[in-house]
């Protein structure tokens, strides 16, 4: 059974709150295993003119005897409904499957799947866009365990060393799974890959009119926490196109305030001329 909620859900939503091309900070903490775990997070609006369609989760939940830490970045492209409702209902569709403390990668795939299966049929009410995602559960601060579709990636710092956690679902990494299933991949000048000549990434939820050619499977991984690892970074592909992993690491840090360094990783970028939403959440590990 779901635990109460120990820290709020941040919700970015054009027209509710505060203006949807403000920036939006925020924080939380919790203790793990008798080691202080603190997330900042910050979001800025791109330079397009629709709404932002970034969209995120930083959240701690007891569950059953464990402590967890919820953390996601949703990043919608043709509207905002799809990463709304994923920011609503993926968590909670992992954490319901019966095998989720057992084998956890199968219950996060799974997961994915259902709620894939969910958005398409509630196509008329969400759209014809989509979103990819990227997931982090931190389980008990000793295990982090990262599933994403798309190119919003998960990055974690050990010793100052980044380590890349998801994998980027590009379209020319996966040409020849998208034409075994009847699509293209366009590569026009000037332009990045696309597929059936319109979308940037090879996986994401929704997308219905690309769905045949497009897939929804998560790449899953473990990674064990430590006394070397010092923090872990969720961001849109706002940031990744002008950073670097190992450059994201080594701007943020010797910063300690978890926001702080957030909002630098998404000034930094503006800074060297990302002009996509960017959204992103850094946690650290407090000894």
């Amino acid at each position: 059974m779901i635990g109460k909620e120990i820290l709020h859900k941040m919700k970015v939503k054009a027209g509710l709150g505060s203006s949807s091309s403000s920036p939006e900070t925020g924080k939380g903490k919790a203790k793990m295993q008798g080691r202080k775990v603190k997330h900042g997070y910050h979001l800025v609006k791109g330079k397009s003119s629709h709404p932002m369609e970034d969209y995120l989760v930083a959240q701690f939940r007891k569950v059953d005897d464990c402590e967890l830490g919820l953390f996601a970045i949703y990043d919608g492209h043709l509207g905002h409904d799809v990463p709304d409702y994923l920011q609503s209902h993926l968590f909670d569709n992992i954490l319901k499957e019966p095998d989720f403390w057992t084998d956890t990668e199968s219950a996060i795939r799974k997961a994915y799947k259902v709620t894939d299966s969910k958005i398409l049929e509630k196509a008329v009410e969400l759209g014809r866009g989509g979103s990819t995602a990227v997931t982090a559960i931190l389980v008990d601060g000793l295990k982090l365990v990262v599933a994403n579709v798309g190119d919003s990636r998960a990055v974690i710092c050990k010793n100052g060393v980044a380590k890349q956690l998801s994998v980027d679902h590009e379209p020319s990494k996966e040409q020849q799974s998208i034409e075994d299933k009847g699509g293209f991949v366009s590569n026009l000048p000037g332009d990045v890959p696309r597929v059936d000549g319109q979308l940037a990434v090879a996986r994401a939820f929704g997308d219905g009119s690309l769905k045949a050619h497009l897939s929804s499977e998560p790449d899953v991984v473990e990674e064990k926490i430590g006394a070397d690892t010092e923090f872990f970074i969720l961001a849109s592909d706002g940031l990744w196109e002008v950073m670097s992993n190992q450059e994201a690491v080594d701007s943020i840090r010797d910063i300690k305030d978890p926001p702080s360094a957030a909002k630098h990783l998404t000034e930094e970028a503006v800074a060297r001329k990302s002009k996509d939403d960017i959204s992103c959440i850094v946690v650290r590990f407090v000894t």
